[in-house]
């Protein structure tokens, strides 16, 4: 009897063994699956990230300054509760706004040889101070439809850069949810493409607030 025991019970061990093995093989595959997705999105991050830093060029200095300095500041660096909220998504709301103003600003060389700036309008360019000369040549400076073409990429851009700054990221999505978790970490790297692209196919002329000046201006 416990020879018919002991031979009944050993295909059962065997088969529990088996069966713990299985469930092993499978957990040692979801772990090194997740491993792999993980790593595939932090090299195409480690990327991105040197080429999103090169477009914050693109963006005028003092936008980009201010926004670096206020936001560990207002977002209390990442610990946000409704006002520090309410102050973080003001404060990128300005950023934006201000970029995409800039972005119709224009600078040149009066005859004075001092450096004056103005706004682009669909007549010329319109300073903000009285000029006894004008504006030399202010035909040239006319708003364009290009011109809207980078407003809306120059807020993209920001978009992209606020979205990389772990303090925004926090405060706005203190428990994101897998899935908008792997859109905050991949939509930056798809703004940084799109806006590489364009910008090289359609490349600026003006030179603003912010901007490096031109030799021609």
């Amino acid at each position: 009897m416990e020879k018919t025991e002991k031979t009944e019970k050993a295909p059962l061990l065997k088969e529990a063994e088996k069966s713990d093995e299985s469930e092993e093989t499978e957990e040692q595959l979801e772990e090194k699956e997740e491993k792999a997705r993980e790593s595939l999105t932090q090299n195409a991050l480690n990327q991105t990230l040197a080429s999103t830093a090169h477009l914050a060029n693109l963006l005028p200095t003092g936008t980009v300054l201010a926004f670096q300095i206020l936001c560990p500041i207002f977002s209390n660096r990442g610990h946000c509760d409704q006002v520090s909220a309410f102050m973080t998504e003001a404060l990128l709301v300005l950023c934006g706004l201000s970029c995409f103003f800039v972005s119709f600003t224009d600078s040149f060389k009066g005859s004075d040889g001092k450096l004056h700036y103005g706004l682009a309008t669909p007549k010329g360019l319109w300073t903000f101070e009285n000029l006894s000369d004008g504006v030399p040549e202010a035909e040239k400076f006319k708003v364009k439809f290009l011109d809207f073409v980078h407003a809306f990429l120059s807020v993209l851009v920001f978009a992209a850069i606020a979205l990389l700054d772990d303090n925004v990221v926090r405060c706005l999505y203190p428990a994101p949810k897998h899935e908008t978790k792997e859109v905050l970490d991949m939509l930056p790297v798809g703004i940084g493409v799109f806006c590489s692209l364009l910008f090289v196919v359609f490349p600026t002329t003006r030179h603003g607030i912010g901007y490096p000046v031109a030799s021609h201006h």
